[in-house]
């Protein structure tokens, strides 16, 4: 078997190092010493967080799209994928060599996507993004850290507490889509997702492709209409 060959190193916000390592050409981002974050052959449940999103978003001529996380792009380029010409798509990625990975190592995993036109990256903390805007979204898709009880931000309660899911129904249109993608199931975070006046659909999905590996959570939530 082809051994694992590190390509770069990055620092996370907290200070973790996240590591990109490529095998042939499979790729993998892991936090330290040997956490697996993402990994480029499974990515089945980041597509499935943006398509049941955008699902719910039927009869939306131009939706706005605003993207937590670009890790290996699997989320963007789901959403490309079902999205109209007039959508609109901002990707939101704290950790800036993740981006440029994105437009050099692992290249032939993004494809075109990056330079698509609908598409923008924004360099900061998706939690700001979302505390500043006021209706800006019809959809938040968020893949940031491992979900709700994640393993490398302790400031993870400021988007997944009940403050921050306040700040993202703010940040919808009315009937806008909260959709968020988790490692493990959380029923305290389906519990807030109610008590925040969301109607909640949750389903576990299998990471890769091919009905294969671990199962991952995904909640959709829907902002009220007037």
């Amino acid at each position: 078997m082809l051994p694992w060959i590190e390509l770069a190193t990055a620092k996370a916000p907290q200070g973790e190092t996240l590591r990109l390592l490529q095998r042939g050409t499979e790729y993998s981002i892991r936090l330290g010493g040997g956490n697996e974050l993402m990994n480029s052959r499974l990515g089945g449940s980041e597509e499935v967080l943006a398509t049941a999103a955008l699902d719910r978003l039927r009869g939306v001529s131009a939706p706005r799209v605003l993207i937590g996380g670009l890790g290996m792009g699997f989320t963007l380029r789901a959403a490309l994928a079902v999205l109209p010409e007039g959508a609109r798509v901002a990707v939101s990625e704290i950790v800036p060599e993740l981006a440029d990975w994105a437009r050099g190592p692992m290249a032939e995993v993004f494809g075109t996507c990056l330079s698509d036109p609908r598409v923008e990256i924004r360099i900061g903390d998706v939690c700001a993004e979302i505390r500043q805007s006021q209706g800006a979204f019809d959809a938040i898709l968020l893949d940031v850290d491992n979900g709700p009880d994640g393993l490398t931000r302790a400031g993870n309660d400021a988007l997944y507490g009940a403050t921050g899911l306040q700040a993202a129904r703010r940040a919808l249109g009315p009937g806008g889509v909260l959709a968020v993608w988790s490692a493990e199931p959380s029923a305290a975070f389906t519990k807030r997702l109610t008590r925040s006046g969301f109607d909640v659909q949750e389903a576990s999905v299998r990471a890769g492709r091919s009905k294969r590996g671990p199962k991952h959570t995904i909640w959709t939530a829907a902002s009220p209409r007037p």
